[in-house]
């Protein structure tokens, strides 16, 4: 079930089993596998039962948690549905997080929750505003992932990214397998680097930069082969030997893959806020310092940028980029104002032992003097969240309630794209009539880190059911 593989695979696992048995002349074995109930219908009621229990265990973990947080996403699956993910992350005493599924919610009307966008956190008619008008006050927050690729999206240089799609799908798109063919020979008797293109798809966030970087190394092959084998190419060829285009080519691919850097950092499961913030701000010192460097014309930090100019006898200018990198900078200022607020908290739990105790909140100074003087914590190595394990609950009550609040936060909804990852692999074009309930029982178990008591859940059956 983890697999995610089709419910009535158990009878072809269980033929094989049989078959593998009797090959080494196992017929007792063999046999025995004949009681083996694993019909698609055994199957279903076994998948059920383990995803009940995993439930449950989520209940109780709920329940006796010190504080818990939920993240929510919704996608559309292959059957035009869009389904609704509720995941809760939950923090014990011990700092032990769970991330866990709570709720698959099978949206088949109106919707009041989208991807990550502002139509989420929307103070009016967004998820947030439908519970400020039940009365209902939490904190919320846009998806940290999603603000970095909505960043991502704000640079202006559009026209040169719809140019090199244009060429690519030309090359391997659609039904050009014959154009795809004759590439792949050029390349070879070029002896290029690179094997192949690549496909830029707009909803996988790593991908627009892997293509870039592919395509700009292979942009004097694509040349050849555009002024060899295709024909009414001459504009795009055109583009290819323009100047200005190789240089937006090269600045696009060079920033693209600072962000991809950002949005793998940003990318894994239980992360903490503190963690996460401090990947962007690093990233906004980044711009900050690529700005000055641009202004100088110094390439250090843009290979691609400095390659092209290198080929070029007197250089190229790339200090107009500054504007771009201004823009983006204040693209991140604007989008990652939600966290400024959380902006305290991050100090002080990045920084305990240094922090200024009379900025700090009143309930939390007298607890502060105590620890900035404790010498064991004085000359621990180990920091964030395995700090924080290290307070003694009797002597710093506030300060771990504190933190521990803190640590529960979802700061992104990467748990949930992770899951409708799994959601594609389950419900695909070949198996798109899963009920449901079925389908919330696959992604329960498949994206639970649980453990699963089977003993349990065996000894709760009075009598075993054997197949006939």
């Amino acid at each position: 079930m983890k697999a995610k593989k089709a419910l009535s695979d158990g009878e072809l696992i269980k033929n094989c089993a049989i078959k593998m048995a009797e090959a080494f002349n196992e017929n007792k074995v063999g046999n025995k596998f004949q009681t083996v109930p694993l019909s698609k219908q055994t199957v279903t009621r076994r998948l059920e039962d383990i995803s009940n229990q995993i439930s449950n265990n989520v209940k109780d973990i709920i329940a006796n948690c010190s504080y818990f947080s939920i993240a929510l996403d919704e996608s559309t699956d292959v059957s035009d549905t869009n389904q609704l993910l509720i995941f809760v992350r939950a923090i014990k005493e011990d700092f032990t997080i769970f991330e866990e599924l709570l709720k698959v919610c099978s949206l088949h009307s109106t919707t009041r929750v989208t991807d990550g966008a502002k139509s989420m956190t929307g103070t009016i008619s967004g998820f947030v505003g439908f519970l400020r008008q039940n009365q209902i006050t939490v904190p919320t927050l846009h998806c940290i992932i999603h603000q970095e690729a909505l960043c991502a999206k704000s640079i202006k240089l559009s026209t040169t990214m719809a140019t090199v799609t244009k060429i690519t799908n030309l090359i391997r798109g659609g039904n050009r397998s014959l154009t795809h063919r004759k590439f792949l020979t050029l390349l070879e008797e070029m002896d290029s680097a690179y094997g192949d293109l690549l496909l830029h798809t707009e909803v996988r966030w790593l991908s627009r930069g892997k293509c870039l970087v592919r395509f700009f190394e292979l942009r004097h092959e694509i040349a050849t082969f555009l002024r060899e084998e295709v024909t009414n190419s001459a504009e795009l060829q055109n583009d290819l030997e323009d100047v200005e285009f190789l240089r937006n080519l090269a600045f696009l691919t060079d920033i693209t893959q600072h962000l991809n850097v950002l949005n793998l950092q940003l990318q894994g499961k239980k992360q903490t806020i503190c963690q996460m913030v401090g990947f962007v701000d690093s990233f906004r010192k980044k711009l900050h310092l690529f700005k000055s460097a641009l202004d100088k014309n110094n390439l250090l930090h843009f290979p691609c940028c400095r390659k092209l100019s290198e080929e070029e006898e007197e250089g190229l200018e790339f200090r107009d980029y500054t504007e771009i990198i201004e823009d983006l900078s204040s693209e991140f200022d604007r989008r990652f104002n939600d966290f400024e607020s959380f902006r305290p908290d991050i100090s002080l739990f990045s920084n305990p032992i240094h922090c200024d105790i009379e900025s700090q909140p009143g309930h939390l100074q007298l607890e502060l003097c105590e620890l900035q003087c404790d010498p064991s914590l004085n000359t621990s190595q180990v920091t964030g969240i395995d700090f924080w394990k290290l307070l003694s609950p009797e002597r710093y009550p506030l300060l771990r309630n504190w933190a521990l609040k803190l640590c529960s936060v979802f700061a992104s909804t990467y748990i949930c794209e992770t899951a409708f990852s799994s959601l594609k692999h389950v419900k695909s074009k070949n198996r798109n009539r899963l009920s449901d309930v079925v389908l919330s029982h696959i992604l329960r178990v498949a994206t639970s880190q649980l453990e699963v008591d089977f003993i349990s859940l065996v000894s709760s059956f009075m009598k075993p059911q054997c197949s006939h």
